[in-house]
């Protein structure tokens, strides 16, 4: 990768992530004051007796924290990740619960939200590399390296009664039917996203998982979005890998981060 297209990348990523991405190693507050929760891939049913709503004290106990999954460093998300609803709109009414997911915005019956932020640690053996390995192609190696970094924010919504399995159920259909793309604004600033295309995942009562192919000075940028259903509470999952956008690397669903969640929402 030249450093002139690693530049070029980090702009046009940089303006695809907003949020998520500008404030990455900032914030370390928890909850926002409102209360904060997904089995096999795809499946769409209800609970069938009632399930708590869990507390804005308890969604901070079973959000993740550092030391819940290997090789990377967890934070609380701060005040500058977070977004109001009011905030985040859609050229298309029907894909809006896919832009509250991807900012970790509740849909409507929430009771209480938590956020998390889940970084990669840098990759390598720690060592630094001659001018020689540099010359030898060692320096596009480093810089590959230190863009192949995974950023995931997560989101933790409980909700009152059969909203949360509601939520799951809305988000799945919105992302079904804005399948070709849309375009969605946070806080003024427009993303466009040019496809929206199912993936797989599994955990919790119900989950389900997108690539969300966002686009910017035509230089395309994949994210990954999973939402995961357990009793009253939905987390979401948005991921970004820098040095995927523009087809440089690929990156995966963030199963082990999910994983540990749906572990720790048990």
């Amino acid at each position: 990768m030249r450093a002139t297209t690693a530049r070029r990348t980090a702009l046009a990523a940089s303006a695809a992530a907003l949020t998520l991405l500008a404030t990455a190693c900032g914030g370390s507050s928890d909850a926002d004051g409102k209360d904060d929760k997904g089995a096999a891939a795809g499946s769409s049913s209800a609970p069938k007796t009632p399930a708590k709503t869990l507390t804005a004290d308890e969604l901070g106990k079973a959000a993740l924290a550092q030391g819940d999954v290997k090789g990377t460093k967890i934070t609380a998300a701060g005040p500058a990740d977070e977004v109001p609803a009011a905030g985040v709109k859609a050229d298309k009414e029907e894909c809006l619960p896919v832009a509250h997911a991807m900012y970790g915005v509740a849909q409507e019956g929430s009771a209480a939200s938590v956020r998390r932020k889940v970084i990669d640690e840098p990759k390598g053996d720690g060592k630094k590399k001659s001018l020689e390995e540099l010359a030898e192609g060692g320096a596009e190696d480093a810089l590959k390296d230190a863009f192949d970094l995974t950023s995931t924010f997560v989101a933790l919504h409980s909700y009152e009664g059969a909203a949360g399995a509601e939520a799951f159920t809305a988000l799945k259909k919105a992302a079904a039917e804005c399948a070709g793309g849309f375009t969605a604004t946070v806080a003024g600033t427009p993303t466009k996203v040019v496809s929206v295309a199912e993936e797989k995942i599994t955990g919790g009562d119900e989950s389900a998982a997108w690539t969300v192919t966002s686009q910017d000075d035509g230089e395309k940028a994949p994210f990954k979005l999973v939402a995961l259903r357990k009793g009253n509470t939905v987390a979401t999952f948005f991921a970004f890998n820098l040095a995927a956008t523009g087809g440089g690397v690929t990156f995966e669903v963030p199963a082990e981060v999910v994983a540990a969640q749906d572990e720790k929402l048990a």
